[in-house]
């Protein structure tokens, strides 16, 4: 029988909202919200965190997951990939004596993520080797502008009076969780690996936590996604 590990990646050094994987977020520390949506999933052997902050460690263990060890200094930087922090935990829980055939990589800022979506992306990997959330762009980038010696202009010119129902819709990553087996994830060193499918979210799912202006915008969404009962 298969087993699935939870990896939810919390840094500590986030510079641009300082703190921000356990900052408030709606009554309570945002990455709470991937740790309960991972545990109410079913789906999951363990769920842990892999952090190099002790007070994001005190958050996790609390909120029930497991942080078994601390992530190394290479991994904790400012160029440390995802791939790179997924790849060192599988290792390290090899190293411990524990093999898990399928993981999802949570990031901690995912507080519309729930319990519904990680069951079916794990399910998708039945029939598929990895699983990504994505999202439609909102304008079509065919028809973007660009400064050109301070003037606007189109970078395709030739789809500038095209209708935008008539261009091919163009999608980026939700940021939110990667599912994937992990034989695959370690021979390709990466989830996005030939047989990548997508899970299609809806903008109101989605909402990058960059700044402080996204996290109010994403705390409005979250209040008016609970007022419909969608989370």
């Amino acid at each position: 029988m298969s087993r699935s590990v939870a990896i939810i990646t919390a840094r500590g050094g986030s510079k641009r909202i300082p703190h921000k994987n356990m900052k408030n977020f709606c009554g309570k520390p945002i990455i709470c919200y991937s740790i309960e949506a991972a545990f109410a999933s079913g789906a999951f052997d363990e769920v842990m965190v892999s952090t190099d902050d002790d007070a994001i460690a005190e958050i996790a263990e609390k909120a029930g997951a497991a942080v078994p060890f601390r992530r190394s200094n290479e991994t904790a930087g400012d160029y440390a990939s995802t791939d790179d922090v997924i790849k060192e935990v599988l290792e390290t829980y090899e190293k411990l004596g524990k093999h898990f055939d399928r993981f999802c990589c949570i990031y901690p800022t995912a507080p519309f993520l729930t319990p519904k979506k990680l069951c079916t992306a794990m399910d998708m990997l039945d029939q598929h080797d990895s699983v990504m959330p994505v999202v439609s762009f909102s304008y079509p980038p065919q028809r973007c502008l660009v400064l050109n010696q301070g003037c606007l202009t189109y970078k395709w010119p030739e789809y500038s009076c095209t209708r935008s129902q008539d261009l091919e819709p163009y999608y980026h990553d939700c940021g939110q969780f990667y599912a994937c087996k992990t034989d695959p994830f370690l021979e390709a060193g990466t989830t996005s690996v030939p047989d990548l499918v997508p899970m299609l979210l809806s903008e109101m799912e989605v909402q990058d936590i960059d700044t402080q202006d996204d996290w109010e915008i994403a705390e409005l969404k979250y209040q008016i996604m609970l007022r419909k009962k969608q989370l």
